[in-house]
C-alpha cells in the first residue's frame, strides 16, 4: 500500500458515491481547493483531518496514516501535461510566465510568489458567452536577501 493508493481508493469512492469536493472540504473546515489536492496526494493531513477523510471515504486507520506523510508534490506523469486542462495551465504559464515575472518584480522587486504561504480560489461567474472559469492565486511574496 502507498500513497497512491489511497487516492485511487478516494477517487473510486468520490465517484461510485457522487461526493462533491465543496461538501468534503466544508466537512475539514478548510478550502476547497487545499482540500481536494490534499485528497489528491499533494498535501499533508493533520491527524483529525485525517479521521474525517477517512469516515468519507471509507479509509481504514493504516490508510488514514498515509494521508499524513509528507507527498512527493507536483507528480504529474509527463513532463509536459497531456490532459488538455492542465496542458492549457502550462500553456498559460509558457505563454505568460514572463509577463507574470516581469510585472511582479516591477511591483515587488527581485523576489518569488511562495507556493507554501499560498491560497487558491477557483469560481464559475455567469457569462452570457459562456461561463468563466475565475481563478485567484495568492501566494506571500518572497524577497531575495543579500548577504
Amino acid at each position: 500500500m502507498n500513497r497512491n493508493d489511497i487516492t485511487e481508493k478516494i477517487m473510486t469512492v468520490k465517484v461510485s458515491k457522487g461526493i462533491k469536493w465543496e461538501d468534503v472540504a466544508q466537512k475539514v473546515g478548510l478550502s476547497k481547493e487545499w482540500t481536494t489536492a490534499a485528497c489528491l496526494g499533494q498535501m499533508t493531513l493533520d491527524a483529525k483531518q485525517a479521521k474525517i477523510i477517512g469516515k468519507i471515504f471509507g479509509l481504514n486507520a493504516e490508510e488514514q496514516k498515509w494521508l499524513q506523510v509528507v507527498p512527493y508534490k507536483g507528480s504529474l506523469p509527463t513532463p509536459v501535461p497531456t490532459d488538455p486542462l492542465i496542458y492549457r495551465w502550462y500553456e498559460i504559464v509558457s505563454v505568460y510566465g514572463t509577463t507574470i515575472k516581469e510585472l511582479i518584480h516591477e511591483e515587488f522587486g527581485d523576489g518569488i510568489m511562495s507556493a507554501i504561504d499560498f491560497s487558491m480560489d477557483i469560481q464559475r461567474t455567469a457569462d452570457p458567452k459562456g461561463d468563466r472559469v475565475n481563478v485567484v492565486l495568492s501566494g506571500k511574496f518572497l524577497p531575495y536577501k543579500t548577504y
